[in-house]
Order: C-alpha cells, then structure tokens, then sequence
C-alpha cells in the first residue's frame, strides 16, 4: 500500500515537472543557443539529435513534424512578394500566408504535407503553383533526459526518435541505474494525437521495465514526443557489513535474497555466528527500525526460506565472541612464548 502511495506522489510530482519543462520549452531553447560554448550556463547540456552520419536513415514514419515554436522558410517558385522566410509556428500550431484568409494548420505536418496543402489554397490565384517548404529552426522538439545516465541532456529533435535510441545519446545508463525507466508526457498539440496511440501515451506517465527497453521490446520502446522527460531512478541500495570479507553496498537491480547479498560480499569469515546475523529494515514512513534474526545455516542447508531484501536493509553478520577472544588471546600470547628457551625433556 506504501508503495503505491509512493509511486502516485512520484507521479504527481513529475507531471508537475513536465507543465514546467513544456511551459519553457522555446525560452530553453534559445538560451541554450545564446550560451555557444559556455558549459557552466546550466546544469544540463543541450544536444541535437539529427540525421548525423552516427544515426540510422530514418523511416516514413520518423519524419520530422512541425511543432509550435519552430521556424519556416516559405519559397513559392517565381513568387517572391507572397514567399516568406522566418515565419514562425504560433502557439496553437498555425501560421498565416499572404491572399489566405484563414489559418494554416501546421503542426503535426512534415514539411511536403505542408507545402502541399499550401500549395492548394493558391490555386485559386495561380495555376499549379510550386511550394516548398523548409524548416529554419528547430524549436518545439525538446526532450530531457536525467536521472541514472551517463550524460544528464536536454536535446532538439530533428527526426522522431524511439526512447533506446534516445539513450545511446545520453551515453547509455549509469551503474547506478535502477530497474525502470519512466516518461513524463508534456500535453500534446491539439490534433497530433494519432488514433492508433494507446491512451497511455496521453496519461501524462508512462513507467517501463529497463531491461525490456535495453532489449528493444517494442512495448517498452515508444517514440518520444515533444516535451518528454525521460528520467532513470538510481537503484535501492542495500548494505552488507559485519564478518565479512568485503563489506559493501549492493544496488538492488533485481531481487536479491540474503544469501546471495552475503555471497555478494565475498562470504562470512571463520568466527561469524551465522545463525544470528542480524538484518535492520526501516520500514517507509516508520520512525523506527526493526531487526529480523535469521539463521544462514539453516538457510545455506535448505532448513529455512531465504529472505529476499527489501530497500536500505543492513545486514550485520556479528563475530563468534569466545572464540574471537581466544583468537585474539592467542596471538597476543604467542609471540611471548616463542621467546623462551627450548629445553629437552628426557
């Protein structure tokens, strides 16, 4: 039940976040343009993602479509009182043009299906006009992503992309990197949405397994979309301390029981009281902590049911007392017997 209460505010709380990356969605870009080489402009990097040489050729369906922000040059052939350059894409996604009387839907259109409907709307003045239609500016495309990667970025969109290869840019994921991955959905453009998209698309979040999407499973795999934010959670940590040869921090990318922790940590040493190692959980929301005995005999003998770790758990492997004492007993008296003469005894 904590858990789900847990992942709702989490919900809340980024959605909340993604209104506020959309909202400044063109202001992000232009600062980011104005700040050339200056690394220490902001936290986060900007970065194109085009057609590089270093990308695959995109498909029909990776097209580009314009988006509210971005910047058109307009060039009707031996026309040039009507072509226009620098128009930009208002907030609702129309543009004007000379002798139309009514708005131009724009978004969601590549740049053909926009000189084409273009096209159509002065034949009424020309006979067979030839439009093209270029983008000069990339505005509305901008996504992020942060979290457990390699490279925390904001990036523009040239093409559509898919959310692996979104992080082959981020540099891939992070050691730290938990076991999911999840998308932020800024509001869509009236009019963009597509029927075949799932109402997941729209639900303002969207949570994936990591390693379906590292494997290319289409259904954890989607296109991003303008104003996504892509963030990976670090993984829950565990701690193995105690009688221990290498006592460490184990994140918790899969399931992880107590005996595979220990193993983890190089095993217990001589002296260890294996059956009462000692395993300290606080609980989420509790203002206390509890302790659970567990024999790891039994368990290594298949007498007891191996525990499976719950986030932030410590496991304690405490050290045999009476016998670390007679250990330490003997090495302390040791030395000076070996000092002694050696006498015969006939």
């Amino acid at each position: 039940m904590r858990n789900k209460i847990f992942a709702s505010a989490f919900s809340v709380t980024l959605v909340a976040v993604a209104a506020c990356f959309a909202a400044s969605l063109s202001v992000c870009g232009q600062e980011a343009r104005q700040s050339g080489s200056d690394k220490t402009a902001a936290p986060v990097a900007t970065t194109v993602a085009s057609n590089a040489s270093s990308v695959l050729t995109p498909n029909e369906g990776d097209r580009y479509r314009i988006g509210p922000g971005d910047i058109l040059d307009i060039r009707i052939l031996n026309r040039p009182t009507i072509s226009r350059d620098a128009v930009r894409v208002e907030g609702n996604g129309v543009i004007r043009m000379p002798l139309i009387d009514e708005e131009i839907q724009a978004a969601c259109k590549t740049e053909g299906e926009l000189a084409k409907e273009i096209a159509q709307k002065y034949m009424k003045f020309y006979r067979k006009p030839q439009v093209d239609v270029f983008i000069k500016e990339y505005h509305s495309r901008q996504v992020a992503v942060i979290g457990a990667v390699n490279e925390q970025s904001r990036f523009e969109l040239q093409r559509r992309i898919r959310l692996l290869d979104l992080l082959t840019y981020a540099k891939g994921t992070s050691p730290k990197a938990g076991q999911t991955i999840n998308i932020v959905h800024a509001s869509r453009v009236p009019g963009c949405q597509k029927p075949d998209e799932t109402s997941e698309d729209s639900a303002g979040f969207s949570s994936y397994k990591l390693s379906d999407t590292l494997q290319g499973d289409p259904r954890a795999n989607p296109y991003i979309e303008a104003g996504d934010i892509i963030t990976v959670p670090e993984a829950n940590l565990v701690y193995v301390v105690g009688n221990v040869y290498t006592p460490q921090t184990i994140p918790l990318k899969e399931p992880i029981t107590l005996s595979r922790a220990v193993a983890m940590a190089g095993g217990v040493k001589q002296d260890s009281k294996k059956d009462k190692v000692r395993i300290v959980r606080q609980e989420p929301g509790a203002a206390t902590s509890k302790e659970i005995i567990v024999d790891l005999s039994a368990i290594e003998k298949k007498r007891a049911e191996d525990i499976a770790l719950m986030p932030n758990d410590i496991i304690d492997v405490p050290t045999s007392g009476s016998k670390s004492f007679l250990r330490g007993l003997l090495g302390t008296v040791a030395p000076s017997v070996a000092q002694l003469p050696v006498r015969i005894v006939p």
